[in-house]
């Protein structure tokens, strides 16, 4: 399902202008990381994908659907959305329902939302868990919740906001798996993240974001080659792309097997 905004601009009521102008394509199954320093627009950007905000000028259509057309419930169906603190989503009194809640109210059949739920809590490890209270659980599970009741939904397309905040190794490594996961689902993922190292090695494509507007746009290698633009926005390329430059390495590197890669094309083989 593509996603087309077109000259979006959105100031809020208190005068504040937070888009201005901004235009983006996003092709159905692309995983799109936007990141940028706090206050750039980043997120006021996303809550426009399934009408939480809306327009003060310029259109946003999701499929066919212009989003000025159709209702936060009804874009539910579309766009997915994890909030960064998974206090502001959870409300139900026990995981199950709470996973279960937004599949049921887009009126999918009984068998499908529990096939969904039961694939989704099992994805999350959260299958044992069924019973509590989201509140009994920690900040981190209680965010595998929130993801977990955005995955039982089956949108297209599905926005994390800072999915990796407050995560130890391991659940940034799970975090990992569940966007290649996504991607061989052909789900359409858009991620806001100040994590440059989670970002540079789970999504192929960066927009940069500052002052509202779209500075940066296209793959790792392209965006972490604008060192200057990135300063401005107060956004360092990742740990390897730092160490590939002092290294004078030939190209940019962003990923470890990059990394690898171009350190054996410059020294020979790594020894082991």
């Amino acid at each position: 399902m593509r996603i087309e905004i077109e000259d979006l601009h959105f100031t809020y009521p208190a005068g504040v202008e937070a888009l201005c102008g901004v235009s983006l394509t996003i092709e159905p199954g692309e995983q799109v990381a936007i990141v940028g320093q706090n206050g750039a627009g980043k997120t006021t950007l996303v809550k426009h994908l399934n009408g939480l905000l809306r327009p003060t000028r310029g259109t946003v259509r999701i499929g066919d659907w212009l989003t000025d057309d159709h209702s936060v419930a009804k874009l539910a169906a579309r766009v997915g959305y994890v909030f960064q603190n998974p206090d502001d989503q959870l409300f139900k009194s026990n995981v199950h329902d709470e996973v279960s809640f937004g599949a049921t109210n887009l009126g999918f059949p009984t068998e499908r939302v529990e096939r969904l739920v039961d694939d989704a809590m099992m994805r999350l490890e959260l299958s044992d868990k069924a019973h509590m209270n989201p509140y009994d659980l920690t900040p981190t599970w209680r965010k595998r919740v929130a993801i977990a009741a955005i995955l039982a939904m089956d949108t297209p397309i599905l926005v994390l906001d800072e999915p990796t905040t407050g995560q130890d190794y391991r659940n940034i490594q799970d975090m990992a798996r569940l966007i290649q996961f996504l991607r061989e689902q052909r789900k359409t993922v858009i991620a806001i993240s100040h994590d440059i190292d989670f970002i540079a090695e789970n999504f192929p494509r960066i927009v940069v974001m500052g002052q509202g507007q779209v500075w940066l746009d296209g793959s790792a290698d392209e965006v972490f080659l604008e060192e200057e633009t990135l300063s401005s926005t107060y956004v360092q390329p990742p740990q390897l792309t730092r160490l590939g430059s002092r290294l004078d390495l030939d190209e940019v590197v962003c990923t470890v097997d990059g990394f690898l890669k171009a350190y054996r094309d410059k020294s020979g083989p790594v020894p082991m």
